[in-house]
């Protein structure tokens, strides 16, 4: 693994890498924000030039799916924003994940001269058990019948995360912060145990993104993103992106990673190693190979889309989480509510992880157990106004979804069982409205769903009156709470925190915590 410094201590702030990061030398126009190529093919200046590209002895746009101008400023982009040597975009935050897996644990990676034979078996990946349910589909499915095997464990446990490796592990995958719980793993415990072992810790980190953190900078040799989430920002565009660290050195373990340092017919009777070093090995199997042969590409507009969502992430991101936050502290006191899964809600076990590794926040993704049967929970759901019943997360409109019947409906039932998710589970991913809409639609489905009889009818006219009263008192103050009889701060008054960040982004902001008397219903 590298030694070198990480991220680069002269990296600029955060949001100027937002909107300045990767920009090369500008077209003869000089447009101020990036143009999109829409072009299938490229034009060489000549044979021999047309030859060493394909032959990638040197570099340069062949055919878009591997590559366009837009496309390769947005990797250069993220790459900035993760703190990585560089990256690879792809169709989709799931393209992303496969084409990752296949570069490590794939059948080439088992073989002593680096290519796949259909006897030698693929390699092994140990994975979190509270994950995404995609990327447990890819692993328990698509990339199972590849031959990858998959050993699940608890992503709260370093320990057993080193007793499921074994001699074909080539990858620990897991999220920053994750999918439908916002659990926060130990990623440099984890990462630790992984290079023990000699395998490469992957880090989805779609739900944090670069702005609450960078896995690289404890440990993670591979970081992945569904862009289509924070990073565009507005719903309207898929993408995913491969980050490579810079820590992944194959040279440091050649025979365990012949696909990188083994002579390769692929390209041209060279390792990757040798032709691209430690630093461009990985991300050049991902895109010369897999990209190319597979075809999840990402389109030049999408590119765009979120190069333009990108510019506005730490904004958007703190709007997100303060909203999130708030929606917690007020999800504690519903008595239609079982228990609230965010790490701001007193007594989260990952609190300590919190405050150690997410000191602006943790993101606006959180879970909820109704205190009722599957009916209420389906009331629940089709009383909802405001919050959209759709499978999607970081989108700036709020949205509602029922992980065992949506995003996570294909898991095994162990795979449920170990990961919490049960047919009165809720995830919600908090938006940019304002807190007290939101709590109000919230709080008068919650009432439609578990309030039975005369004290539904009460329950609505008390929250009518408060929200009048409140809004009497404060007409200006759209964002704080009206929806609940509760004292609550306003998400939008500024914190002495928030007073203190600097223009750059250099200070990280300490994220409002909740009252310390409410506590998690168990």
């Amino acid at each position: 693994m590298s030694a070198e410094p990480y991220p680069h201590p002269d990296a600029p702030g955060i949001g100027t890498l937002q909107v300045h990061g990767g920009t090369a030398n500008p077209p003869a126009a000089r447009p101020v924000h990036p143009p999109i190529y829409l072009t299938a093919s490229y034009e060489f200046a000549s044979l021999r030039d047309a030859r060493e590209c394909f032959a990638q002895r040197e570099p340069g746009f062949t055919y878009s799916r591997t590559g366009s101008p837009t496309v390769a400023l947005l990797e250069r982009r993220l790459a900035a924003l993760e703190g990585g040597v560089g990256a690879v975009a792809t169709a989709s935050g799931q393209a992303a994940v496969t084409l990752t897996i296949l570069a490590l644990a794939g059948r080439s990676g088992q073989s002593p001269d680096g290519e796949p034979h259909p006897d030698v078996p693929a390699g092994h990946v140990v994975a979190s058990n509270r994950i995404y349910g995609g990327t447990a589909d890819l692993l328990n499915d698509t990339l199972a019948e590849a031959g990858i095997g998959v050993t699940w464990v608890d992503p709260h446990d370093p320990a057993a995360w080193a007793a499921a490796a074994t001699d074909r592990t080539r990858a620990f995958v897991l999220e920053s912060i994750g999918n439908p719980h916002a659990d926060l793993p130990d990623i440099p415990a984890i990462a630790e145990v992984a290079h023990r072992v000699g395998a490469a810790l992957v880090v989805d980190n779609t739900l944090a993104t670069p702005y609450l953190l960078q896995p690289g900078t404890l440990g993670a040799d591979v970081v992945v993103h569904s862009v289509t989430k924070y990073l565009t920002g507005n719903g309207t565009s898929l993408a995913g992106v491969v980050v490579d660290t810079g820590r992944f050195a194959p040279s440091a373990d050649p025979e365990r990673w012949p696909q990188f340092t083994a002579p390769r017919r692929r390209f041209g009777g060279r390792s990757l190693v040798e032709g691209f070093g430690d630093r461009g090995a990985l991300l050049h199997l991902v895109r010369a190979q897999l990209l190319n042969d597979l075809g999840p590409s990402l389109a030049p507009l999408n590119a765009q889309q979120a190069l333009e969502g990108v510019e506005t992430l730490d904004v958007r991101v703190e709007r997100h989480c303060r909203v999130a936050e708030e929606i917690a502290r007020r999800l504690v006191t519903h008595p239609g509510v079982r228990v609230v899964r965010h790490p701001s809600v007193p007594g989260s076990r990952d609190a300590a992880i919190a405050a150690r590794d997410f000191p602006r926040g943790t993101g606006a993704v959180l879970s909820f157990e109704i205190d009722g049967d599957t009916d209420d929970v389906e009331r629940f759901f089709d009383s909802l106004r405001l919050f959209k019943l759709a499978a999607n997360i970081g989108d700036g409109r709020s949205m509602a979804t029922h992980p065992a019947w949506t995003t996570h409906c294909r898991l095994t039932p162990e795979l449920r069982e170990t990961g919490e998710i049960t047919e009165r589970t809720v995830r919600l991913s908090l938006g940019r409205e304002d807190v007290a809409d939101l709590w109000a639609d919230l709080a008068q489905a919650l009432d439609a769903a578990t309030v039975k009889g005369d004290a539904a009818e009460t329950a609505a006219h008390a929250r009518a009156g408060a929200t009048a009263s409140a809004d009497n008192a404060a007409p200006t103050d759209n964002a704080s709470s009206a929806a609940d009889a509760a004292p609550a701060a306003s998400v939008a008054a500024p914190t002495a925190a928030d007073a203190a960040l600097t223009a750059d982004n250099a200070a990280p902001r300490t994220p409002h915590q909740p009252a310390a008397k409410e506590a998690v219903r168990a």
